[in-house]
């Protein structure tokens, strides 16, 4: 049988309750969730059973099969049980980013006409409030942390409410739960994520049981990490990615997930859990080697000497596996002393000794950051995907990895390119489509079930796929010339110096950036040197920092065509984040905000 049609078959009559009824039943007493820096952790029969005590209470609110329901709340373990609750009544969860302006949670909540809107705590409430009385179609609004009644409004309940009415449910029909769950089929939705955007409104994607559970399958049978394996959540549940490896993929796999639930946190988190696999946006790995960097510029020469040497071997040995070339015995054998003696006690710092698989997707990662962990023994794949694909339409595996690309097509998932470049994939990971504003489900796909995905890329004889540019995001400049800002801005971001960069250029003579430091490295790395002012503000004008980036500037330019290479840049003097607006919820840059900001900046450095 075809690997494609065997995953369908694996797939073919799974939901998620099923596979959930299956984990309480076989690995009742097994880990299922845990938040970090607590002791208490959930069973998957424990999960379970407050899974359905839920599901039975929002079904005595109003929740109703087929609705929809909006998650506002930080990851935390009542996410989960809520979110799973809404799966098992047949209706559709949506978690929405918390850094959503007013306006458009007032579009996301108009548009999904949610019945149900499940909020952290007074916060969030007081966030919701002016948007409330235009919600015609909310019919409760369930409150994680309860608050002082006269803060509440008419419509609100407490989460302990809802689970009190639930089991009172439940004990008056021990099977209601049971029913509608069995009736769900695969092709239904699971959930609704609405996509952060870097411009416009955002689109509501619907994604299926099928869709979900495909993607579990494939990756056990791309990515050969333990049964029940322990992994670490740290990304919003708005987020594909998290959604599928921290929920959907764990329950598929009946593996152990530790939320995480301050970023800033998650080195910790990894020390503590030491995860067989880990997603990694690019910031992360890039602060991850940033940081080694930083460390191995003050440690001792012998210390630089021993990693220096046991670096070497292992990028030797990745560089062959990359092209797909046997590794001699010798090498191996140096290897393995190298990771013994070197590289294993400094992946532990990190939380990477027991990695079986390291992923990298949502943006570009610099290849000089992948070569630069590969000398550390990690390696880190990049994958591709979008929200429309449920996460991965192609990925690097263990096996199969050719650096500065993001892999090949997963089984039963076609890619080919358009006339202009533009990537089209196709197949069992393809979204359900996008809703509508009255309820139903507009295809994404062409006639012939062909996803356009607005990136940009070439594939090479061995159906590796690189990503070049955002199909909207490439700079013609005044001369004409297609130029891609992010293979720029990916070689300023692997200085560790570089937090963020955004290259300018379009319909302009030249190509300029605008720099902002990293919030983390460049503090230590002014210390180091001696500079009195070690905060950002301070540090954007140090004529030692701007000579350092001038250089990173330089070293990037040499490996740049004439009319992609920085004329100028400016050190601004803080960070991007998704609060601040520069970035979205998952990191990429919103370069219409960018440019609208800083266009006085900008203006500056043509001489405006």
């Amino acid at each position: 049988m075809d690997p494609a049609d065997q995953y369908a078959k694996a797939a073919a009559a799974l939901t998620i309750p099923a596979l959930l009824h299956r984990n309480a039943t076989e690995f009742a007493d097994l880990p299922a969730l845990t938040m970090l820096g607590r002791s208490d952790t959930r069973t998957w029969a424990e999960l379970r059973d407050e899974v359905v005590e839920l599901s039975d209470g929002l079904a005595e609110i109003g929740l109703e099969p087929g609705s929809r329901m909006l998650i506002m709340m930080s990851s935390r373990p009542e996410h989960w049980l809520i979110d799973l609750a809404a799966v098992h009544l047949g209706a559709v969860p949506a978690t929405v980013y918390p850094t959503l302006s007013d306006d458009q949670l007032r579009y996301v909540a108009l548009h999904s006409a949610a019945q149900v809107l499940v909020l952290e705590g007074l916060t969030e409430l007081a966030r919701w409030r002016s948007i409330l009385p235009d919600l015609p179609h909310l019919r409760r609004i369930v409150l994680v942390d309860e608050g002082e009644a006269s803060d509440l409004t008419p419509e609100t309940v407490s989460l302990a409410h809802v689970r009190s009415v639930g089991q009172a449910a439940h004990r008056a029909d021990p099977d209601a739960v049971e029913r509608r769950w069995h009736a769900i089929r695969p092709e239904q939705p699971v959930t609704l994520l609405y996509t952060s955007g870097t411009t416009g409104d955002p689109k509501g994607v619907v994604l299926s049981h099928h869709n979900v559970v495909y993607q579990a399958v494939v990756l056990e049978a791309t990515v050969s990490v333990p049964d029940h394996a322990p992994s670490v959540a740290y990304l919003p549940l708005a987020h594909i990615a998290e959604r599928m490896l921290g929920i959907y993929n764990t329950i598929y796999r009946a593996g152990h997930v530790t939320i995480c639930p301050d970023p800033a946190q998650l080195i910790p988190a990894l020390r503590a859990v030491g995860p067989a696999s880990f997603f990694g946006v690019p910031r992360v790995w890039e602060k991850m080697a940033a940081g080694v960097q930083a460390h191995l510029a003050t440690a001792e020469p012998a210390v630089q000497a021993a990693l220096s040497a046991a670096s070497t071997v292992a990028l030797t040995v990745y560089e062959l596996r990359a092209a797909g070339q046997p590794v001699p015995d010798e090498l191996a054998d140096r290897l393995t002393q190298a990771e013994a003696t070197v590289l294993r006690p400094l992946q532990s710092t990190l939380g990477l000794q027991n990695m079986v698989w390291a992923g990298s997707g949502a943006a570009p990662i610099p290849v000089d950051v992948l070569r630069f962990l590969a000398g550390l023994g990690v390696y880190v794949l990049e994958v591709w995907g979008m929200t429309e694909t449920t996460g991965t339409a192609t990925i690097n595996t263990p096996l199969r990895f050719r650096t500065g690309t993001v892999g090949r097509a997963n089984p039963g998932m076609q890619v080919r390119l358009a006339g202009d470049g533009e990537i089209l994939v196709r197949g069992p990971l393809v979204c359900s489509g996008y809703l509508t504003s009255d309820g139903s489900i507009e295809p994404v796909t062409d006639a012939d079930g062909w996803l356009a995905t607005g990136d940009v890329g070439t594939i090479d004889d061995d159906g590796f796929l690189t990503i070049t540019d955002r199909k909207k995001e490439l700079i013609i400049n005044s001369s004409g010339k297609n130029i891609s800002p992010a293979h720029i801005e990916g070689l300023l971001r692997a200085h560790p110096l570089i937090g963020q960069a955004v290259a300018i250029g379009d319909r302009r003579p030249y190509v300029t950036a605008l720099i902002v430091l990293d919030d983390e490295v460049a503090p230590q790395w002014a210390r180091a040197r001696g500079i009195s002012d070690a905060q950002l503000p301070g540090l954007a004008s140090d004529p030692l920092i701007l000579a350092e980036i001038q250089a990173a500037v330089d070293a990037a330019n040499t490996k740049l065509a004439r009319p992609e290479q920085v004329k100028t840049f400016e050190v601004l003097p803080s960070s991007w984040t998704p609060e601040s607006g520069e970035l979205t919820p998952t990191l990429k840059l919103r370069r219409r905000v960018i440019v609208d900001r800083y266009r006085e900046s900008i203006d500056g450095l043509y001489g405006g």
